[in-house]
C-alpha cells in the first residue's frame, strides 16, 4: 500500500475501500446546493479533495457501476487521470445519460478513485514495426459481436 498525502476542504469524510479487495475508494460530490442534472446534460462537481500522488503513480477517476446502472448517471472523461504532480482539487465531470432527470447533493458518492502505478514509455522513431497475426485490423476486425 503506497501512502497517499491528501488535503480535506470538503466536510465529507475521507474516502475509503468499503471491502478488503476493492479497488477504488467512493469519491463523494462537495456542493453547497443541490444540483440537478437534466437528460444529456454534464457538470463539473468538485470533491474538496486535494491528493499528492508519489511519482510513477496516477489516480483514475471512474463511473460508480450502481449510478449508471440505476440512473445513467456516469463519468464523462472516464477514466480521468489525476497526475502525480497536480495539487488541485479534485473534480468530476458527471453526464447524465439517463432518460429522468437526477439530483445530486453534498456528501453523494459521485465517482470511484483508482490509485495505479504507471510507466513512462519513450518513443523511438522508425520506419517498419514488426508484423503480428492480427497486424492492423481494428475495431471489429475479430468478428460482429
Amino acid at each position: 500500500m503506497v501512502d497517499i498525502k491528501i488535503v480535506n476542504h470538503s466536510g465529507n469524510p475521507l474516502p475509503e475501500y468499503k471491502t478488503a479487495l476493492s479497488a477504488g475508494m467512493d469519491l463523494q460530490a462537495m456542493l453547497s446546493e443541490p444540483l440537478l442534472l437534466k437528460p444529456l446534460e454534464r457538470a463539473l462537481v468538485g470533491t474538496g479533495l486535494h491528493i499528492e500522488l508519489p511519482a510513477g503513480y496516477e489516480a483514475q477517476v471512474r463511473p460508480r457501476s450502481g449510478l449508471a446502472a440505476k440512473h445513467g448517471i456516469t463519468v464523462l472523461n472516464t477514466p480521468g487521470t489525476i497526475d502525480a504532480d497536480y495539487r488541485g482539487e479534485i473534480k468530476v465531470i458527471l453526464v447524465n445519460l439517463g432518460q429522468e432527470k437526477y439530483t445530486i447533493h453534498h456528501g453523494d458518492r459521485i465517482a470511484q478513485m483508482v490509485i495505479a502505478r504507471h510507466e513512462r514509455g519513450q518513443l523511438v522513431p522508425t520506419d517498419r514495426l514488426n508484423d503480428t497475426s492480427r497486424g492492423s485490423g481494428g475495431f471489429g476486425h475479430t468478428g460482429t459481436s
